[in-house]
Order: structure tokens, then C-alpha cells, then sequence
């Protein structure tokens, strides 16, 4: 029996599992709290949990982690340098230190402005002591690396930090998206590498000394050595995960897949048995990569989404809070604090007010890290070290104080990260209902039933609305993923609107009412699926699988994956040659070829894109690699009645595959 232990970071959760590789039975799982300030904390909490006699037989560790996506999103990372050679960069992506050399190509692969190479060095020796990793991006390298290799050669010497070229990392057009992937590239290669040092070592607490994969954005993998030098495409690897999750829980080659976690609900497709993918590169974060991922739509409702009640009515926020119930498991005088709310006679609050700045007795705050550099007042520095260690209301802080108007400057700290908020969420009202126990029930009843009565309903009557709220919520999602993918918008006028409000709440109007149904059953991954899920299948009409390794399915996806890389060639038509069959010029990761007819060219492009792909599949870790390949063809007709048509260009694809190979002992960061 070959054991496989994978690994989820997800927002809230870092979820774990055994798996017996050959059979995909689980044979032990567990959870543990995500540690956001050192990811390497929960990691190990899980591990402790596993059966030790298992943990011994690990002859494979894979790992998945929001740390690259999160770290982008919040603008975080090393100091990077840009070399932009033959065009200026937009400036999408933040550099630390920039600099345009001339130099440039055309579409065919020739100079035609030889590099400044005498710029490029002033340029190098002004960053120096200034960054940390450089990224290179020449306009057109795609059909020549030359200037970016020379570059790149300059760099090391100068400046002794790692230096990522553009073309390493899509053979894509589209030079600001392929900048800012380089960018992105370099900025978290220390990030990721501390990750996988900290990694192994929890791994090496457990005498577990197996070789250790990283998922990438498309759900396939990548040893950690790959993962070092190319930790952008590490992002999106959490929702790739649950996708493959779903399709190892389940076996279906076609479904929706809806993994609702504790900070966001993220939506994907299976198709043929594969992700659905995002073909013109991953937005992270605002931005346009060139980077392969899984097309996954993330929205912002999920386990720990704020619940307010603002004048007596109930809002359903985006924002992420620490659940009460875990709260007061962790912090046992908030249970203390909600006690004195039993008896207590609701405030009153203007519906006037903006959800953000809304009081509620029913919520708490707590330090998240130390403030630096921030400009805080003085009595914000004196609450952060007041809520270092207890959570504390913002009354009680106010008093403590002598300051009125606290709620205001929280709104602050809180989007600096410098506090979180604790307060109700859909998993308290799970355990206010008894339908999903877990952590500490009857704080949460106390504070929902504060809130009931603030909005002025029963308890039960409360928590079937925020059920609904809930449901509708992820069921409008979901419409709203499905038809961008169908129409490229969802931008919808009143009348689509209305519709759309009639199918998933299901109130019919006057004449006549709305139906809709999905041609694909839904998959939910995550713990407290099961009480969600059932009403949006239903609201759609379709069949719904809940498996009881839902609740680990992103865990499940993470050791299921292979080690999978594709490469493209680009065949384009000599100059002047307008035939079907004309002489073209090949371009690969080896470099550009001319050939006399169309199909030596692609037998060639076949050839060479196979053998790189194995090739770069081997070295990220791969056994037993197959290649499958597709050809497709742009053409035009030149216009003469029953002449041919004519090649505008061909793209021939190729896709390597193989399992990871486990014979290799533990790979080294």
C-alpha cells in the first residue's frame, strides 16, 4: 500500500488526509484552524491529529496553499526590480525599481534594435541593494529570448538575485499580462520558498521524509524544486484542489463544483474529467497573467460571513469574522461577556448608518499583529495593546478609553489587518439551530438570539431567513459564474433581474413564475455543505453529491493530482506564401526553424514540444510521462472562387502527464 498524505491551507481551515494512493481510500483525516500569521503552525496541528503508524508509511506529501494567491492579492512579497526591454510596461503590476532598455524584435523573430546593454548595466547597478529578484520582459521575446537571456546573464552578475524572464513563463502574446506574471513571479519566490523550508520542516518533526509536491492553479503538480522557480503558478491552488477533490470523491467527469469554506464560496466546472481553465491566463487580484489556471469564480460569502442587523434589518456581509462559537472556545470570557445580553433589552440602531460602521454588542475584537509604521492615533495604539490578548467589545473599549466614536477608527485597523473581528456568522447559526455542532453551541445561541431579538423575530424566525439569505446568496452566484462563462457578462437589465429573482427564490408573479435547470449535477466540497447545498440543487433542479470526505474533498484533491505540463509551438507562414501548404517558420521552446511545407512543420512542432514537455515534466517530478497533442489551425480564403484556404498561423499543443515519482527521497527547496 502506497501512502499519500495531502494537505489544504484554506482561509479558515488546513485540512489533512492519509490516502491510499493505489485504492483513493482515505484512511485517516483531520483539521485544524489556519494559522494566517505562520501557515506552518496549522500545517502542523493537522499532521499531529493523523494516525502516527500511517504518518511513518507516507511515501508522498502534496500540499496546496492560498499563501501565493493571498500574498499577491495583499500586495505583498519581496522587492522586485523590472527590466522592460523594447517597450515601456504599463505599470499594472507595483515594481519596486523600474527600468525601459531598448531592444527589440518582430513578429518573426529578428532584430531589429540590437539590446542597449550599456543601459541595461546602469540601469542593473541602480538597483542594486534595492531589491531582490528581478523580472525581465522583453516585448516580442516570445519569438526571440535573446534579449532577455543577456539580460538575465548581466543581472546575476551585478546584482546576485534571482532573475525571472518573461519568456520562461508563457509562450503567449500579450507583453504587459506577460510582465506582470514575471513580476508576481519573482515577488513570492522567497515567500514560497520559506513555505516549503517551513514545511519540510514540520515534516521532519514527524520523521515523514517523502518527497513534497506543491498544486498548482490548474490542479495538476510540481516538486518543490519547480515550485521554487516558478511559485506563480502556484496560485488559485486551493480552488484547484477542491475541484479535483470533487472529481476524486466522486468520479464524475462533468459537474459544477461548489466548495463553500469559511471566507469565500469559489465556483468551477469539471469538464471531460479536467478543471475548466482559464485560457487567456488567471486575474489575480485585479490583474491579467499569463499564468494556466483553473477558471474558478470566488465570491464573498461564506461559514465566517459577517451578519448584521442594522435597525431590524438582517445584512449578509462579505467581510470575514472569527465565528462566535470558535471564539469562545479559544477566548472563554466572550462566552462571559454574552451571557449579560440574555436578558438584555436590544439597542436601537439607525438603518441610516453604513453596515460597516454598525455596533453590535454581539461582536468583539481582537489583535491580529503588532502595529509598525502605521499612522495610528494614540488611543488606537492604546486599544490594539488593550486587545492583544482578550478580545474586548467596543464599548467596553470606549470606556476603558474615555473615547467615544471607537467604531469609526476600527474600520480602519480592521482593513489594515491590524485587528479581526469576531461576531455571528452562518456557523453560528448552524449551531444555534443544533444542525452543525462542532465548537461552542451555546454562545452561539445567546448571541443569534440577541440579534433575533434586535431584528425583532423569533429565534427560529432568524435563523430561517439568514438560511435563505444564504442559499439565495450562493444560488445567485452561481447563476452569475455560469452566464459569464456563456456571455462573457452578466451585466443584466430589470427585467433579467426579476427573472432571475423569481427562479431562485421561487415567488411567482401575478401570471406567471420561473424555472431553472442546470444540465450538470452539483458537487459540494466543504464541511457545512450539507445544509446549504440541498436547497440551491433544488432550486435548479438538478442532482446533488455530498460525499462524507466533503468536508477534507480540497485535502483529497491535493494528493490525487499529476504532474502535468503543456507546451505550444507557433507555425506561422513565410512572408509573401499565402497557400495552404506554404513554407513556415516554427517557434518553440528551442527556438525558431524554417521548413519548406505545412506538415513537416507541424511533425517537427510535434517532436519538439514533446520532448520538452517530458522533459520539463521529469523535472517537476514526474514518472511514466504520456504526451497527448491537439493541432489547430487559423485560415483564411484568399478570396478566388474554389481557391484553397489560405494559413494564417497554427498552434500545436502538447500536454505531458505522468504520477509523481516516489522514488526520488524528499526533494530539497
Amino acid at each position: 500500500m502506497t501512502i499519500g498524505l495531502g494537505i489544504d491551507t484554506g482561509g479558515t481551515y488546513t485540512d489533512g488526509v492519509l490516502m491510499d494512493m493505489g485504492s483513493k481510500k482515505v484512511l485517516d483525516w483531520s483539521k485544524a484552524l489556519t494559522t494566517r500569521d505562520d501557515l506552518t503552525k496549522g500545517i502542523s496541528e493537522t499532521i499531529e491529529k493523523l494516525d502516527p503508524d500511517l504518518l511513518r508509511e507516507v511515501s508522498l506529501v502534496s500540499l496546496s496553499s492560498t499563501l501565493a494567491t493571498n500574498t499577491v492579492v495583499e500586495g505583498k512579497g519581496c522587492r522586485v526590480g523590472v527590466l522592460s526591454i523594447g517597450r515601456e510596461y504599463d505599470r499594472s503590476a507595483h515594481a519596486d525599481e523600474y527600468a525601459f532598455i531598448n531592444g527589440a524584435h518582430d513578429l518573426d523573430g529578428n532584430e531589429t534594435v540590437p539590446l542597449d546593454e550599456d543601459a541595461c548595466v546602469r540601469a542593473l547597478n541602480g538597483m542594486n541593494g534595492k531589491i531582490d529578484a528581478v523580472a525581465i520582459s522583453g516585448y516580442l521575446s516570445i519569438r526571440n529570448r535573446e534579449h532577455e537571456e543577456r539580460a538575465a546573464e548581466l543581472a546575476k552578475k551585478i546584482l546576485d538575485v534571482p532573475a525571472v524572464c518573461g519568456h520562461e513563463l508563457s509562450r503567449g502574446l500579450g507583453f504587459n499580462e506577460r510582465t506582470t506574471t514575471a513580476i508576481m513571479n519573482a515577488r513570492l519566490i522567497p515567500i514560497i520558498t520559506n513555505l516549503i523550508l517551513s514545511v519540510k520542516s514540520s515534516l521532519d518533526r514527524f520523521g515523514i521524509t517523502a518527497p513534497l509536491m506543491i498544486v498548482k492553479g490548474d490542479g495538476s503538480v510540481m516538486n518543490s524544486e519547480t515550485a521554487v522557480s516558478r511559485p506563480v503558478e502556484t496560485i488559485l491552488s486551493g480552488p484547484a484542489s477542491s475541484i479535483m477533490g470533487a472529481k476524486a470523491i466522486t468520479d464524475e467527469p462533468d459537474a459544477i463544483v461548489i466548495d463553500v469554506g469559511g471566507t469565500t464560496t469559489d465556483i468551477g466546472v469539471l469538464r471531460n474529467g479536467y478543471p475548466r481553465l482559464e485560457r487567456e491566463g488567471a486575474v489575480i487580484g485585479g490583474k491579467r497573467t499569463r499564468v494556466l489556471a483553473a477558471s474558478v469564480s470566488t465570491f464573498g460569502i461564506g461559514g465566517d460571513s459577517r451578519i448584521v442587523v442594522n435597525g431590524t434589518k438582517a445584512i449578509l456581509s462579505p467581510v470575514r469574522v472569527i465565528p462566535i462559537c470558535i471564539a469562545a472556545v479559544k477566548w472563554p470570557r466572550i462566552k462571559n461577556e454574552l451571557n449579560r445580553l440574555n436578558d438584555a433589552k436590544p439597542s436601537s440602531s439607525s438603518e441610516s448608518v453604513s453596515v460597516e460602521q454598525i455596533r453590535q454588542e454581539t461582536e468583539f475584537f481582537v489583535a491580529a499583529r503588532p502595529y509598525t509604521t502605521e499612522n495610528l492615533l494614540d488611543f488606537e495604539k492604546r486599544f490594539l495593546d488593550m486587545i492583544r490578548d482578550n478580545p474586548t467589545g467596543l464599548r467596553e473599549g470606549e470606556t476603558a478609553l474615555g473615547v467615544t466614536g471607537l467604531a469609526f477608527s476600527v474600520c480602519k485597523m480592521e482593513s489594515l489587518g491590524l485587528l479581526t473581528r469576531i461576531g455571528v456568522t452562518p456557523t453560528d447559526i448552524l449551531h444555534a439551530e443544533g444542525s452543525y455542532v462542532e465548537y461552542d453551541c451555546d454562545a452561539s445561541v445567546t448571541a443569534v438570539g440577541y440579534l433575533s431579538r434586535k431584528a425583532r423575530m423569533s429565534q427560529a424566525e432568524f435563523i430561517a431567513m439568514v438560511k435563505d439569505m444564504v442559499v439565495h446568496k450562493i444560488a445567485r452566484c452561481l447563476m452569475e459564474d455560469l452566464i459569464m462563462e456563456e456571455l462573457g457578462t452578466v451585466t443584466h437589465d430589470q427585467v433579467v433581474s426579476d427573472m432571475m429573482r423569481k427562479a431562485i427564490t421561487g415567488q411567482s408573479g401575478m401570471d406567471y413564475s420561473v424555472s431553472i435547470s442546470l444540465n450538470k449535477p452539483i458537487i459540494g466540497i466543504g464541511a457545512p455543505v450539507s445544509a446549504w447545498l440541498p436547497r440551491v440543487a433544488s432550486i435548479f433542479n438538478t442532482r446533488l453529491i455530498i460525499s462524507e470526505k466533503s468536508g477534507v474533498g480540497n485535502a483529497i484533491g491535493a494528493i490525487s493530482g499529476s504532474v502535468a505540463v503543456t507546451e505550444t509551438a507557433l507555425i506561422r507562414p513565410v512572408t509573401g506564401n499565402i497557400t495552404a501548404g506554404p513554407q513556415c517558420v516554427v517557434f518553440t521552446d528551442s527556438g525558431k526553424f524554417k521548413f519548406e511545407c505545412l506538415d513537416d512543420a507541424i511533425d517537427f512542432a510535434m517532436k519538439d514540444c514533446s520532448q520538452t514537455a517530458i522533459r520539463k515534466a521529469e523535472a517537476a517530478g514526474a514518472r511514466n510521462v504520456s504526451t497527448d497533442f491537439s493541432v489547430r489551425k487559423k485560415t483564411y480564403h484568399n478570396g478566388c472562387e474554389g481557391g484553397p484556404e489560405a494559413l494564417l498561423e497554427a498552434i500545436v499543443e502538447v500536454r505531458a502527464t505522468g504520477k509523481p515519482d516516489l522514488s526520488n527521497g524528499q526533494a530539497s527547496g
